[in-house]
């Protein structure tokens, strides 16, 4: 599948900002399963755009501009040719060991509730990967993954209590669960495309990854209640979120700050409504 991707974020701010800095993981990298036929990343203001790699191996674009600055928008655009293998993860940049990712952190610790829910998910499946498939249809069915638009992550803890979730906390619920068995994971920040009829899909999305002896590293997408295939695209990974995180940035003065963000991702052959 060839999927396009618009990725549009702006700023806006009541009391113009001095500086700002702003670091980027939104580029993604070829792999087995996807091939990057063309990416770019365009603030609308002058700056230094600087690209390096991160300890995860992510592709890290950082941005600087010298104010006064009353309005930013950077706008990404892509095309992605993805190919279905079923959730595996092959030929990408590994620098880190797969042990790391067996760690936990603040956005990934667990409370003796989600430990007694992930061994029970577990409890039936013989082999380490069916175990992983049980526990993804146990998060599934016991978390409803709301819509990002004005939340934030509460890590997986307060995630699993509540029921409910954004897509990055129920990732961090499965991470969670998946460490607790003695498994390494890791956090997948990317895109998923308008097809296939997925619950979530058109726009940005987070899902886990599980390393397996027999087969390394295998993507587990709880809110699609699926491994992805095709229809998604691999941007960043790391510990958790912190790791991942699309935008993060920093800015001296720029009071009043409103932000929006647009994201589309379709086949290339579809069209976007009001670009």
């Amino acid at each position: 599948m060839r999927i396009r991707i618009a990725h549009a974020i702006s700023y806006d701010y009541a009391e113009p900002a001095r500086h700002i800095t702003q670091v980027l993981r939104l580029t993604p990298r070829d792999h087995d399963g996807q091939h990057v036929m063309s990416w770019r990343i365009e603030p609308s203001i002058d700056g230094r755009l600087r690209a390096s790699r991160d300890a995860h191996g992510n592709i890290v674009h950082s941005f600087y501009a010298d104010g006064p600055i009353s309005s930013l928008a950077i706008r990404i655009e892509g095309v992605i040719e993805t190919i279905d293998l079923a959730g595996v993860v092959r030929g990408g940049l590994e620098q880190v060991p797969c042990e790391v990712y067996r760690r936990d952190t603040l956005l990934t610790g667990r409370d003796d509730a989600l430990c007694r829910f992930a061994a029970d998910a577990a409890a039936g499946a013989g082999t380490p990967l069916s175990q992983m498939h049980a526990l993804m249809a146990a998060v599934g069915e016991h978390m409803t993954c709301v819509e990002a638009s004005g939340r934030s992550g509460i890590g997986a803890t307060a995630a699993f209590a509540a029921g409910e979730a954004i897509a990055q906390d129920i990732a961090h619920v499965f991470m969670a669960g998946a460490r607790h068995l003695g498994m390494p994971a890791r956090y997948v920040s990317g895109y998923v495309a308008a097809a296939g009829g997925l619950p979530h899909g058109d726009g940005a999305h987070a899902w886990a990854e599980v390393h397996l002896d027999d087969y390394g590293w295998i993507g587990f997408d709880c809110a699609n209640g699926l491994c992805p295939i095709d229809t998604h695209v691999r941007v960043a990974v790391g510990l958790d979120y912190a790791d991942a995180a699309p935008v993060r940035g920093s800015r001296q003065g720029g009071e009043g700050e409103t932000l929006n963000v647009l994201v589309r991702a379709v086949a290339a052959e579809g069209r976007f409504a009001n670009q």
